[in-house]
């Protein structure tokens, strides 16, 4: 808790300058209680910035060889990761995908706040592709409120290939919050599919993007 709030108070300062954050409906986000920001996903940046201006903390998932010791480069990763509250899974087939979910059911039943892209790796040519159905899982489980979230900016600041990002402006868009229930019907599929694709919806609305019907391809990273 005291090395996020102390990483907090240095990277807060620093990306004001850096990235010149914008952000419109910050009090669509509740102030208390489970929460899921659902965002679009154009830069490996994104998950560390929504953190960063979001003004509850938020934690996202990581991959789990990110926490393992080894070098300085390792142990810089690993504190940073562990700073803004990032969860280490294994990354990988269905198995490794299910027990993420468990992971952060466990942290929304618990009151706290996760943070996913529904597209499942970063957008290689800016168009926002269709959401995977983890999203909606997690909603209907935990009666969480979904807030979508659109970032404008990230791709030109860090874009996918980039080994460091640059200065520039991002701008971050939440809007209001979306209520799923579990299916009168029992019909569990049809319910997710309908939740993720009105999520996505919201996204699209606030972020500008051209849509794509396809699924991104996960190895886009």
């Amino acid at each position: 808790m005291m090395l996020a709030t102390a990483l907090r108070s240095i990277l807060l300062p620093v990306s004001r300058v850096a990235f010149r954050p914008e952000v419109h409906g910050a009090e669509h986000v509740p102030r208390s209680g489970p929460v899921i920001l659902a965002a679009n996903h154009l830069s490996f940046l994104d998950s560390f910035l929504i953190p960063l201006m979001t003004p509850r903390r938020v934690s996202f998932i990581a991959k789990q060889e990110y926490f393992q010791h080894g070098g300085p480069k390792q142990w810089a990763t690993r504190n940073f990761l562990t700073g803004i509250d990032a969860i280490p899974v294994p990354r990988g087939g269905y198995r490794a995908a299910q027990e993420s979910l468990e992971v952060a059911l466990r942290l929304l039943k618990d009151g706290g706040v996760f943070g996913i892209h529904p597209e499942g790796s970063r957008s290689r040519d800016g168009r926002l592709y269709r959401g995977r159905t983890g999203v909606a899982w997690l909603a209907i489980a935990s009666g969480a409120p979904v807030v979508p979230v659109a970032l404008v900016g990230t791709d030109r600041i860090q874009p996918v290939g980039a080994r460091f990002p640059r200065p520039g402006k991002v701008v971050a868009h939440f809007g209001e919050p979306l209520r799923f229930t579990p299916p009168a019907d029992g019909k569990q599929g049809p319910a997710r599919r309908q939740a993720t694709d009105e999520i996505m919806a919201a996204i699209a609305a606030l972020s500008g993007q051209q849509v794509a019907d396809e699924y991104n391809e996960l190895s886009a990273g």
